[in-house]
């Protein structure tokens, strides 16, 4: 984007000539340079495809606002753009160039064009509908709502010597009988019957214009430089303007026309580059002014600014530039000069935005911030164009008064939150809100009131938000736990001192805030605990400061955090029965009686025993007391030790036998000597000794193969695996 004038109301260009068009090979052949190009790379694409091969010939915005309808060439096409989705929505090609055109509908469903070749087409969404010709070429096109009829100013005169304004009604479909204007004769000089049809010099009726809001007059502008005015009721003429004696010089033709919305007013514009505004009740002008390049002046437009209501001003245009003057005393207000000739300007209404149909590939679009904001369909232009004018020095600025305080002292609402503040319906009818993406920006002052009236509780949400800031400040100059202590020992222990306190800081502000956070309530809750119980005293001359300040800070403590002899050892015995679940060298679930029977049974393989009776006297005293298996332990002790699984092999007989590695050699001997022979394989001779494994069958065993082994079914005092109880009896 660009400012196209160096005034005091800015002109922005948002698309057009102003980024030095180029053609399509030399962008192709220069992609690569031209990313490093700043003016190739700030340009701002509006529109998808809005333009043309060669030029564009008129452009239209539909009266709903959602459509543009352009006409250009080479080929002759039409352009219809979706302005909701910025794109092009579709083209379409004709025969002939198109002159000029009309929008019949509120979209752009139905039109009406005006050919170069004396023909007028029909167009509606499925294409050409009706093509029909006139008997001379035309000038101008305007589309009577009331009577629905197209009227086609043209050039020449009749059979009587007058000019010509054909009527086509299209509710009945068939051409109507022509408005007679007077536009002279082939030379010139003679009028009426006297004057020749078909000289070069013919006169013609160049421009119409109908007062649609109002009184729905129809004036029409020759080449003698008057303007004639018809009712369409009627069809008589009603009066005649004729031009001033001292613009009569070179005889200018009037080539522009446009009514006030109020109807009581007229702007006419001549070949010579003269705008006069007249009132309809005096044949003498109100204001004239001179567009300055002596070219026929092609477009008026009335701008009924929302933002400006009672500063009306007028745009004229002609094929060199674009300005715009105050309607008052014709003071000039801004204007914008293309490198282009215009064709065509079309204003969106209620905007700031207008477009051009011109000469070159590209067509114009300009954007005056200062005339109005940003259609609908492109309001990101305002928070673009504020953003450019942010510096108050800036004489290109959006706005002296504002610029600066675009972003200041603004809050962002979405609708959701407007609804709840009752403020949707501010929306598009005043400046107060400005629209950004998906919700709008609303003065902070606004925002307050609307907030205490929405919400008149706020004050007591205010006040605990200030004692919530208040108490949080205070907590503020506090040691946390997750920060770094400076200790020199027991850091573990100082930062869990912390975290305790910073607990006992928290129940103490919420019951501060549950009883209403005054600051009495604060000076009487400081030794108070959550369940109302206070706090021990450290001592009884301790200042209260002092217990304030915690442990970490009492100096009758501080040797346990400086002094490495007062270092806590977790890894001694004594800190691990104090802290079990800290521990990690004894498993969970073993107790110190366990764990010393554990230490006894792994140190009992150097040790061996000197005599039977010790052994004997051992198995009694396991008789006696509760033996404790120090092979069990709890799952989750298991898992936490990481011991891998021992097999033990466990006999069925009461007595447990010792190893035969924890009995000396002696004692072997002599119970070797005590046993005698039982059976066929066995021997009692001492020294070495060979033992042969002989497989047996699966058949009943004989009674004295089963003199060594354990009999369940004679221990009465245990019951029997099997199910029949009674096979034993």
């Amino acid at each position: 984007m660009k400012i196209s004038n160096d005034s005091a109301v800015p002109v922005y260009t948002i698309s057009g000539a102003e980024a030095r068009p180029l053609p399509d090979w030399l962008v192709r052949k220069r992609k690569r340079s031209l990313k490093q190009d700043a003016a190739f790379a700030s340009r701002v694409e509006l529109l998808q495809d809005f333009g043309f091969e060669e030029a564009s010939q008129c452009v239209r915005v539909s009266e709903d606002g959602e459509y543009i309808m352009s006409t250009g060439t080479y080929r002759p096409q039409i352009h219809v753009h979706n302005l909701s989705q910025l794109a092009l929505s579709f083209e379409r090609h004709t025969k002939t160039l198109n002159e000029t055109f009309q929008l019949l509908s509120s979209d752009w469903t139905k039109s009406v064009h005006l050919q170069t070749d004396r023909s007028v087409e029909l167009h509606t969404a499925g294409g050409l509908h009706y093509s029909t010709r006139i008997p001379r070429f035309g000038r101008d096109l305007q589309y009577d709502r009331h009577s629905a009829e197209a009227l086609i100013p043209s050039v020449g005169v009749n059979q009587e010597g007058s000019g010509e304004v054909y009527r086509l009604n299209l509710e009945v479909g068939r051409f109507m009988k022509s408005y007679e204007v007077d536009v002279g004769g082939d030379d010139m000089t003679s009028v009426g019957a006297k004057s020749l049809q078909g000289g070069i010099n013919a006169g013609a009726v160049n421009v119409g214009a109908i007062a649609e809001d109002s009184h729905n007059l129809l004036a029409f502008g020759t080449s003698l430089g008057t303007v004639e005015f018809w009712d369409p009721r009627s069809r008589n003429r009603v009066g005649i303007l004729s031009a001033p004696n001292d613009a009569l010089e070179g005889r200018p033709e009037i080539s522009a026309l446009q009514f006030h919305r109020s109807g009581l007013e007229i702007a006419t514009g001549n070949s010579s580059g003269i705008v006069q505004l007249y009132d309809l009740r005096s044949p003498v002008p109100l204001l004239k002014k001179d567009q300055g390049y002596a070219f026929p002046i092609q477009d008026l437009i009335w701008l009924d600014s929302t933002r400006a209501p009672g500063d009306p001003k007028i745009l004229s245009a002609d094929k060199r530039i674009i300005k715009i003057w105050d309607t008052r005393d014709g003071s000039h207000w801004t204007s914008v000069e293309p490198s282009v000739d215009l064709h065509n300007v079309a204003w969106c209404k209620d905007s700031g935005m207008l477009l051009t149909a011109n000469e070159g590939k590209q067509q114009h679009a300009f954007f005056i911030p200062q005339l109005g904001p940003a259609p609908r369909w492109c309001t990101f232009l305002d928070n673009i164009v504020e953003e450019m004018a942010e510096d108050p020095n800036d004489p290109h600025s959006y706005n002296k008064s504002t610029a600066g305080d675009v972003y200041d002292n603004f809050k962002f609402l979405t609708m959701d939150q407007l609804r709840q503040l009752n403020l949707d319906h501010l929306i598009g009818t005043t400046s107060l809100l400005r629209p950004y993406m998906h919700g709008y920006f609303v003065g902070q002052k606004l925002y307050e009131e609307a907030r205490l009236i929405s919400n008149p509780d706020l004050w007591q949400e205010q006040r605990q938000k200030s004692v919530q800031e208040k108490i949080q400040k205070e907590r503020e100059s506090r040691i946390r736990g997750n920060k770094k202590v400076a200790v020199k020992v027991n850091r573990k222990l100082a930062e869990k001192i912390l975290e305790r306190e910073d607990k006992a800081e928290r129940r103490r502000a919420k019951r501060v805030l549950e009883k209403g956070g005054d600051d009495e309530m604060l000076d009487a809750g400081v030794g108070a605990d959550t369940d109302g119980a206070t706090a021990p005293a450290v001592g009884e001359g301790a200042e209260p400061e002092q217990e304030k300040a915690g442990v970490l800070n009492d100096p009758r403590f501080a040797r346990l955090f400086q002094d490495e002899d007062f270092e806590v050892d977790e890894q001694s015995h004594e800190f691990n029965a104090i802290n079990p679940a800290t521990n990690t060298r004894i498993p969970k679930g073993l107790t110190a009686v366990e764990q010393e029977a554990l230490e006894e049974r792994r140190g009992s393989s150097d040790s061996e025993s000197d005599s039977d009776d010790s052994d004997a006297g051992q198995a009694r005293q396991a008789k006696k007391q509760p033996q404790i298996d120090s092979n069990r332990i709890s799952t989750s002790s298991y898992k936490k030790s990481g011991k891998k699984p021992q097999m033990v092999v466990s006999s069925s007989s009461s007595r447990r036998a010792e190893p035969s590695r924890d009995r000396s050699f002696g004692s072997r001997v002599s119970k070797l000597k005590e046993k005698k022979p039982t059976g066929k394989g066995t021997t009692s001779v001492v020294g070495e000794r060979e033992i042969t494994f002989q497989p047996e069958g699966k058949g009943k065993k004989k009674d004295g193969a089963q003199g060594q082994r354990h009999d369940r079914r004679k221990d009465k005092g245990m019951r029997s695996a099997s199910n029949n109880v009674f096979r034993g009896m």
